[in-house]
């Protein structure tokens, strides 16, 4: 395979979602960086031609980092990174202000984009960050890229409108070194379904412990599933489900597709101190004929499979999240689990990736 002319780097890669959608659309991504362990060994596993550093950022140097890879900065076209989210997270209420110094790291990013002036730079994070603290780190965003001699555009985009089976909205901030059209077009086309994503997966148990399994069906795919399913045999693996007691399965049994904790007899939400506080994701049981809400926290949003009674296991959330089968995921469930749920949908990152990818050779 032709190396692509189009180098790029990932300052917060966590398992490899964005890059590996961009490495789709035709980017040589040399370079990953994570501060955990595991997420960076699902990193690496995957994308076995990306130098891989385990390593808190703030404590990097930009051009010795890219230099341990082998690049030189004049060589990158592109950086992108998606600093950790949970401090604007709408649903993270003690923290999501400017004091939460997991808000601050996208200044980290910025400082490898001072350092190192990519031809373009790609930031995402939850759309919640357009209201933190009024909107004052999206203006922050702007004016510190124009300043270093970017135009900027942004937009929240739905991962649905990107052939992503799922409803998740991210805020996606570009910066291009000449002016340009919209980089964030895509052709939208009608959303596709849980069912089409997921019906040909194994049969599971309730914390079904068994990593390798095969399909239910081999016949009868839907176009994504055909797409999902490519080069990866008759066995997938990360099936993986968290093990749910007694009073948990008890639940299950009153949720209907389309509901959730509000489906359950009061009775039996008794260690809940106020219901009413929880938000409604919590034990939401997803429907066959709609996209998936979105693919979160596992542990506080409890995402019920269609019709079995117990949580998604790994790959049915990376199904979701437009992961292909062949790509595995590594460490602990429960870091498996946040692996997922963090990722930028590959699909997503493949689609703007395209329109990047354009805008480069144009102006070259």
């Amino acid at each position: 395979m032709t190396k692509s002319p189009h180098l790029g780097i990932d300052l917060f890669a966590g398992s490899g979602g964005i890059s590996y959608g961009l490495l789709h659309a035709g980017f040589d991504m040399r370079l990953g960086i994570d501060i955990d362990p595991n997420f960076a060994f699902t990193l690496k596993e995957n994308n076995k031609d990306m130098k891989v550093v385990v390593s808190d950022i703030r404590v990097l140097e930009p051009t010795e980092v890219v230099k341990s890879a082998g690049l030189r900065k004049k060589d990158i076209a592109l950086i992108v990174g998606g600093p950790p989210c949970r401090g604007f997270s709408q649903s993270n209420r003690r923290s999501r202000n400017l004091d939460n110094p997991l808000n601050n790291l996208y200044k980290e990013f910025f400082r490898f984009i001072r350092v190192l002036q990519p031809q373009i730079f790609l930031l995402e994070n939850v759309a919640g960050l357009k209201t933190l603290h009024k909107g004052a780190v999206l203006q922050d965003i702007l004016k510190i890229g124009e300043k270093l001699g970017y135009y900027v555009q942004w937009n929240i985009v739905n991962a649905e409108d990107f052939g992503v089976p799922q409803r998740r909205k991210r805020i996606i901030f570009i910066g291009t070194k000449q002016k340009t059209d919209n980089l964030f077009y895509v052709k939208k086309n009608k959303p596709l379904t849980v069912r089409s994503a997921l019906d040909d997966m194994p049969v599971l148990e309730n914390g079904n412990v068994v990593d390798e399994l095969k399909y239910s069906r081999d016949s009868k795919l839907s176009k994504y599933q055909k797409m999902m399913r490519k080069n990866n045999g008759n066995i997938v693996s990360n099936n993986l489900v968290t093990k749910n007691g007694r009073l948990v399965m008890e639940r299950y049994n009153y949720i209907p597709p389309g509901g959730n904790w509000r489906s359950i007899p009061t009775q039996l939400m008794f260690n809940y101190k106020n219901p009413n506080n929880c938000h409604g994701w919590i034990y939401y049981r997803l429907k066959w004929d709609d996209p998936s809400v979105v693919i979160s926290n596992f542990r506080k949003n409890m995402l019920i499979h269609p019709e079995q009674h117990r949580g998604l296991s790994v790959r049915e959330a990376a199904r979701l999240q437009s992961f292909p089968d062949h790509y595995v995921f590594h460490g602990p469930l429960t870091s498996q689990q946040q692996q997922v749920a963090n990722a930028v949908p590959p699909l997503l990152a493949e689609k703007i990736g395209n329109n990047i990818i354009k805008y480069l050779m144009e102006v070259q």
